[in-house]
C-alpha cells in the first residue's frame, strides 16, 4: 500500500490499510487511521492525526509550520476527522501556541485545488472552499458553509453555518449563518435559500429566516434591536437559534 518511492518517516503511524503514492513525503508524528489515500508528491508533516477515509491528492501540503513570524518550532498540531478531500497544492497548517495550538478540521469537507488554511483555523463539517479560496489565520467556519473560488478570508473572522460566499468575496467582518454575501469588501444579499431547500430546512423556517435576515439587515434596525427582535422569532422557529446565538457572541463586528 506504500510505493517503494514514497518516503515514511519511522516515527509516522500509519494504518496497514493507507495507501501512500509515489515520492509523498510523511514525516515523524503523523497518524492515519484507516481508508486514507496519500497521493503522489504529498507532503505531511506531523504532529498531526488525520482520521478515516480521507483523500489527500497529489502536491498538497498538509500539517507545515505555520506562516506566521512568531512561530519559534513549538510543537503544535493540525488535527483532521473523517473523508475529507484536499485536492491538489492545496496547503493546510499546524496551529501555533498563541491560539490553541491546532488547526481543527472536522468531517467531509472540500479543499480545492489551491485553497489555503492558515494556522489555528478551526472548520467544521460539510465545509467547501473552492479553488483558491484562503483562510486568514483564527478563522472559523461552521457546518455546510461554502466559498466560493479566490474567496479572501481575513484573520479571526468567523463564516456560520449555512453561509454562502461568492466567488471573488474580501471578507474583513463575520457573515452570519444562512447568509450570502459577495464583493470587496462582502457585502450581504439576502440568505442562501437554495442550501437551505437543498439540507431539508421547511419552507416555514426559511421563511423566518428570511423575516430575521429583514430584521437584521433591511429594518434600520440597531444590532441590539434586531438581536431583540429574531430572539422573539427564536421561540417559534428553533432553527434561528444559531443565527441568535452568533450575532450575540463578540467576534470582528458582521458583514452588514
Amino acid at each position: 500500500m506504500i510505493h517503494p518511492s514514497a518516503l515514511v518517516d519511522p516515527g509516522a503511524d500509519l494504518d496497514s490499510s493507507v495507501e501512500v503514492g509515489p515520492f509523498a513525503v510523511i514525516g515523524a508524528g503523523v497518524e492515519i487511521d484507516a481508508g486514507t489515500r496519500i497521493g503522489p508528491h504529498a507532503v505531511l508533516r506531523g504532529p498531526m492525526r488525520i482520521g478515516r477515509d480521507n483523500r489527500i491528492f497529489q502536491f498538497a501540503s498538509v500539517g507545515e509550520d505555520p506562516q506566521d513570524k512568531k512561530y519559534s518550532g513549538e510543537p503544535t498540531r493540525l488535527e483532521m476527522g473523517d473523508r475529507n478531500q484536499v485536492r491538489e497544492f492545496a496547503t493546510l497548517h499546524r496551529g501555533t501556541v498563541q491560539d490553541q495550538g491546532v488547526t481543527r478540521i472536522g468531517d467531509d469537507n472540500l479543499f480545492m485545488a489551491y485553497t489555503h488554511v492558515a494556522h489555528d483555523c478551526r472548520i467544521g463539517n460539510q465545509v467547501i472552499l473552492a479553488n483558491a479560496a484562503s483562510l486568514g489565520g483564527h478563522v472559523e467556519i461552521r457546518d455546510w458553509a461554502i466559498l466560493g473560488g479566490f474567496t479572501i478570508v481575513h484573520q479571526f473572522c468567523r463564516i456560520g453555518a449555512h453561509a454562502f460566499c461568492a466567488m471573488g468575496s474580501v471578507l474583513t467582518r463575520d457573515v452570519p449563518p444562512y447568509v450570502t454575501v459577495g464583493g470587496h469588501p462582502a457585502e450581504p444579499h439576502g440568505i442562501n435559500s437554495e442550501g437551505l431547500k437543498r439540507r431539508g430546512f421547511s419552507p416555514e423556517a426559511i421563511r423566518a429566516i428570511k423575516r430575521a435576515y429583514r430584521a437584521l439587515y433591511m429594518a434600520n434596525l440597531k444590532l441590539d434591536e434586531a438581536r431583540v427582535q429574531i430572539a422573539e422569532m427564536t421561540a417559534d422557529t428553533p432553527e434561528l437559534q444559531p443565527l441568535l446565538d452568533f450575532i450575540s457572541a463578540a467576534g470582528r463586528g458582521l458583514a452588514r
